[in-house]
């Protein structure tokens, strides 16, 4: 799974990354693009406190013209469906993730699929993302512990996406995931799914037209490998709705004791016998 992402560089510092020249309509800026916590089941809101979408919007940089970016809207809506509707679709399909993610697995024979894993692929811009360790205590209910990725060389993340048209012109997007790398399995322990991270000299390839199944299917599982990742859990507000997550020290690392996984950087224990 990936429901939740960072982007909190200027736009001017992801054109550079993508090679790419950002196209942003009149009422979008820098401050409603550039946020620290991006949760793919919020609205998009305005600086000003303006509603703009049921999802948030995203940068992309779409396959028909990958000398652009363009603010999509995350959570893919089939071509059948209505973009003004997008609301009602979200809400019905929430149990499946509501367009956020589309397995690798299905991406060349669902119908919801298909044509836009061939035709209309994407490369999401992102400073990292975040996934769930979940606990499981003795007593009390279970709870999750979010752990941030990002590129160990603090290069922008490449994520590998699909967009699609509805009947009504509206344009949704869907990060691809695939079976979960040692890394992921250790710390997304319970779907075991990670984002597919596309390297840098594997973009070209997905965005090219000529591009076919099976050069896709090499691309996608030989993505970024775990060694080019830095993981760090961070605090818990991340998933409080009451507390204000969108915050540059969101992604500062903070250790708890409920983690039982080793991780870099892991705080080690006092030995019992000889505590200061």
């Amino acid at each position: 799974m990936c429901y939740a992402t960072a982007q909190s560089r200027k736009v001017i510092q992801i054109e550079k990354a993508m090679n790419a020249i950002a196209k942003l309509p009149e009422f979008l800026d820098d401050n409603d693009l550039a946020r620290f916590h991006i949760n793919g089941f919020a609205k998009q809101f305005m600086a000003g406190g303006t509603k703009v979408s049921e999802h948030p919007l995203m940068l992309i940089q779409p396959q028909e013209n990958p000398k652009f970016l363009t603010p999509i809207m995350w959570g893919l809506i089939p071509r059948w469906e209505k973009g003004e509707e997008a609301a009602e679709y979200y809400k019905k399909t929430i149990g499946y993730g509501s367009g956020l993610n589309a397995r690798d697995d299905k991406l060349f024979v669902s119908q919801m699929y298909k044509d836009s894993a061939l035709h209309r692929r994407c490369v999401v811009p992102v400073t990292g993302f975040f996934e769930p360790y979940r606990v499981k205590p003795k007593k009390g209910k279970e709870f999750s512990i979010p752990f941030f990725f990002e590129r160990r060389d603090k290069e922008i993340t490449k994520l590998a996406g699909i967009y699609e048209f509805t009947n009504d012109g509206h344009v949704t997007f869907s990060i691809i995931t695939r079976e979960a790398t040692p890394l992921f399995a250790k710390i997304h322990h319970t779907k075991k799914r990670r984002p597919v991270i596309l390297g840098d000299e594997q973009v070209e390839g997905w965005l090219d037209n000529s591009s076919k199944r099976n050069d896709l299917e090499h691309i996608i599982s030989t993505d970024m490998p775990d060694e080019s990742l830095f993981a760090q859990p961070i605090s818990r507000d991340l998933y409080k709705t009451k507390v204000d997550s969108n915050r540059e020290d969101i992604t500062t690392p903070v250790h708890h004791e409920e983690i039982e996984i080793d991780y870099e950087n892991k705080p080690i224990p006092k030995d019992l016998f000889n505590q200061e």
